[in-house]
């Protein structure tokens, strides 16, 4: 089973002319990263649980209600605190994400300590886990909290994760991104991230005219260069994968995969406009975990995950409402 690791957040989407207040309606979705990469699995047939933090309270059931319902396991749930994470995301003109705002200080996940969740009694029958930069760039207990799980993970040989988001606003809390992420990223065998990210965590430069050379060509020659290092840095790691979505003419979206010490790369799709870039990362993540999970060769893998990213552009909301079989028939007839 995987477990994944991560706060809950129920996206609220107003309309942009602020018409929902006369006609008394306002678009909620559940979300949040983990959750999402765990709703994905959960649709693609692999056993998943969700284990986060939360009040004890109306909202937080129908919450886990409608987790229970994709069939994820909640059982590990945390009950603590009194106030649900949320984020406001207008509807229909900003597909692209550019007027998201956070609401999460002092949420039930935020105010987490190190030694409130006994992990060996949760990684219990656990194979896989996944969590993200998300999390540990709360709070520096947040921090600490991820790193507990993950050396529960490395006692018990668990397959561990990692998406590495990156918020423009995160990391408020004194230490950088490129100062905590390192030391979780020791702990990783499987690492996901754009190479914007990676620079910004890892340190590993992006050349100053990779958008003055925009060719594909050269963003799989940096891709290239940012898995090698990471994978010379930390030993762990087995798997890097760089998702790329682009806003040229039209969005691009492609990605990398490195692994066996061979790189590939999946077909670029590209379209004119989107409905709904929340979710697709998330999207790309599970088709990873999916791929590496079922033993999927390494260029089938790539397909997969960027196929389902691509997919979700054009769903509203947080979760793709794809079988495996629909995305497959999607790659295949695509070109």
């Amino acid at each position: 089973m995987v477990l994944s690791f991560g706060e809950i957040l129920l996206r609220i989407s107003p309309d942009e002319n602020g018409e929902w207040m006369n006609k008394n309606i306002l678009q909620a979705y559940a979300g949040g990263s983990e959750l999402n990469v765990a709703a994905a699995l959960a649709a693609w047939k692999v056993p998943v649980s969700y284990c986060t933090a939360m009040p004890d309270n109306l909202l937080s059931k129908q919450l886990i209600k409608y987790a229970g319902a994709l069939q994820i396991d909640t059982s590990t749930i945390l009950y603590h605190g009194n106030k649900t994470g949320l984020y406001y995301l207008p509807e229909e003109k900003d597909a692209y994400n550019e007027t998201i705002i956070y609401d999460k200080l002092h949420s039930s996940f935020y105010d987490l300590q190190p030694g409130m969740i006994d992990w060996d009694q949760v990684l219990q029958g656990i194979r896989w886990f996944h969590f993200s930069t998300v999390s540990p760039s709360l709070n520096e207990n947040i921090a600490a909290v991820c790193e507990e799980a993950l050396k529960a993970c490395k006692r018990k040989g668990i397959t561990v994760s990692v998406d590495l988001n990156h918020h423009p606003k995160a990391w408020q809390y004194g230490k950088p991104a490129g100062e905590v992420v390192p030391a979780l990223l020791k702990y990783c065998d499987i690492v996901a991230g754009n190479i914007w990210n990676i620079e910004t965590m890892l340190n590993i430069r992006i050349p100053a005219n990779i958008h003055s050379i925009s060719t594909k060509e050269n963003y799989l020659r940096q891709a290239k260069h940012a898995s090698e290092k990471i994978i010379k840095h930390f030993p762990q790691c087995k798997v890097v994968a760089h998702p790329f979505l682009l806003k040229k003419n039209k969005l691009e979206c492609f990605a990398t995969i490195f692994g066996n010490n061979n790189f590939y790369s999946a077909a670029t799709y590209s379209s004119d406009k989107i409905t709904d870039k929340s979710g697709s990362g998330d999207c790309f993540m599970a088709g990873l975990i999916y791929g590496v999970y079922n033993h999927l060769p390494f260029q089938q893998l790539i397909n997969f995950a960027t196929g389902a990213a691509f997919q979700k552009l054009f769903v509203k909301g947080e979760v793709l409402n794809k079988t495996v079989d629909e995305i497959k028939a999607f790659i295949r007839h695509y070109h």
